[in-house]
């Protein structure tokens, strides 16, 4: 079966013989990959009334298990993104009644930000509408390809996500 990758990468060996193109083969396809991730993750998103950035947050607060909160802090470290951005985030989040800020007992100027039942609900339910999404581009591949898969990813991840600072 050929794809439009393979059709790239012919027209590159044909113009430019002298380079070798064979990352293009793996690395064009993730991008690829990527893009139709991106659209499925908002199709998901959007249809339980998620902005990406908030299925990220809501998601951080309900993997943390029971009572579902963390510190702006923690939450920072989960999501990357500035503290002025995760201030913003959490403001929103709390108008739309999905978190609610709490006192941190163990520091009197800390806060805590808790999912609300509404916020679990909801990202519950759009975790479960992604996964949906993930299962039917992955639907082409049988069970011990996506385990080769993914670890063959893992190796190519792992040093970027294990880099210091």
């Amino acid at each position: 079966m050929e794809d439009e990758v393979d059709r790239l990468v012919a027209a590159w060996r044909r113009e430019r013989p002298d380079l070798d193109v064979e990352p293009l083969e793996v690395l064009s396809r993730v991008s690829r990959l990527a893009r139709h991730l991106d659209r499925a993750r908002r199709l998901a998103f959007t249809e339980h009334g998620l902005e990406s950035w908030e299925f990220d947050v809501l998601t951080a607060l309900r993997r943390a298990g029971t009572p579902y909160q963390l510190s702006p802090g923690q939450l920072l470290t989960q999501t990357l993104v500035t503290s002025g951005t995760m201030t913003n985030r959490i403001d929103r989040l709390t108008k739309k009644g999905l978190v609610e800020r709490l006192p941190d007992p163990s520091d009197r100027r800390g806060v805590l930000v808790r999912l609300t039942d509404e916020g679990k609900d909801r990202a519950d339910q759009a975790l479960a509408g992604l996964l949906a999404q993930e299962r039917a581009i992955l639907g082409e591949l049988t069970r011990a390809q996506r385990v080769e898969l993914a670890g063959l990813l893992r190796q190519l991840t792992a040093p970027f996500d294990n880099v210091p600072g």
